[in-house]
């Protein structure tokens, strides 16, 4: 099987491959009848992405992620489009895809339950006609931070743990190319940040290509090179996150009042500035003004300052990958090049 890479030359004449295209979508769309008609859960889908990267997929429910990966997996037939891993194409040889991609799907469900954790990683390990590798399986389970938990069902552990298994026996194989679907699906706050963590190691130590989709912003921000976000089952921002936390880096302050201000106030800085208003944990008012710049922080100033509330802190924001993802959901198809 052959998959697409790119001739460049170095300065000192040398022939040198660039890394590989190992998965590619064209056209991809996948559509249901129901009883009010088709819905179309995928719409024209086109992306690629290089050996050695991880890309995170982001959106709201409904926008497309799961059901993109499973035609990805072979799992579920498009109705129009084409998809290849490692130059084999879905859709005509699903089974064969298998060589190359391990998966995660939705959470912890790809695991058996009755099985212990170190059983899990011996079957999971032996798919593909491989024998099982007890230095790889004693390694994992360490990694994941199960050492004591490794002999014990996986129904008796803790939703965090059951993920990490679950992660586990996802990366046993060794495949080039991992797809992990919701990964911290449900964990709680401390539960989310640990398995981030030995997800970050995990991914890293072993340079695989990785698809990752999640709601979880700091884990597609941890982990991730590119991010392609999803709405309505199309792609409408597609970069690296560096390039779109730049594109979004306008200035923000935020104000703190210790009074609403008064109706007159708000109307002008409404029509004036992107503001978005709230309150802080000491029930003070807080604006927020958006892609303010500097003839604009005065302005905000010179209006706030003859007004009854007294202005009592100013931060500037930086924007996360969370805000990033709000504003291009909320704006449609952006272009991180305007």
């Amino acid at each position: 099987m052959e998959t697409e890479s790119a001739v460049t030359h170095s300065d000192n004449g040398q022939t040198q491959t660039a890394s590989e295209t190992v998965i590619q979508t064209r056209g991809l769309t996948k559509s249901f009848a129901t009883e009010s008609g088709e819905i179309v859960a995928v719409d024209d889908v086109s992306f690629a992405i290089d050996e050695g990267t991880v890309v995170g997929v982001l959106g709201p429910n409904g926008a497309g992620k799961t059901t993109t990966i499973k035609m990805l997996l072979g799992l579920v037939r498009p109705t129009s489009g084409t998809a290849s891993i490692h130059g084999v194409d879905v859709d005509s040889a699903s089974s064969e895809i298998y060589d190359y991609v391990s998966g995660m799907l939705e959470g912890a469900r790809n695991v058996y339950w009755r099985l212990t954790v170190r059983e899990n990683l011996r079957f999971f390990s032996r798919i593909g006609n491989e024998p099982a590798n007890p230095d790889r399986i004693e390694r994992l389970i360490a990694q994941v931070g199960l050492e004591e938990k490794a002999d014990e069902p996986i129904n008796d552990l803790s939703r965090g743990m059951k993920q990490k298994a679950s992660i586990a026996c996802t990366l046993v194989r060794n495949t080039p190319t991992v797809f992990l679907d919701e990964p911290t699906l449900g964990l709680d706050v401390e539960s989310s940040i640990e398995l981030r963590e030995s997800l970050k190691d995990l991914v890293r130590r072993d340079e695989r290509t990785v698809l990752v989709s999640s709601h979880d912003m700091e884990v597609i921000q941890d982990l991730c090179d590119r991010v392609i976000i999803m709405a309505d089952g199309e792609i409408i921002a597609d970069d690296t996150v560096e390039s779109l936390l730049q594109s979004f880096s306008t200035r923000t302050l935020r104000l703190t009042l210790d009074a609403a201000p008064p109706p007159e106030l708000r109307t002008v800085l409404d029509s004036r500035f992107e503001v978005r208003h709230g309150t802080d944990t000491r029930n003070r008012h807080q604006l927020e003004v958006v892609g303010i710049d500097e003839d604009g922080f005065y302005e905000v100033f010179d209006l706030i300052e003859p007004a009854q509330p007294t202005l009592v802190e100013v931060d500037t924001l930086t924007p996360d990958l969370e805000d990033v993802f709000l504003r291009v959901v909320d704006e449609g198809e952006v272009s991180v090049d305007e």
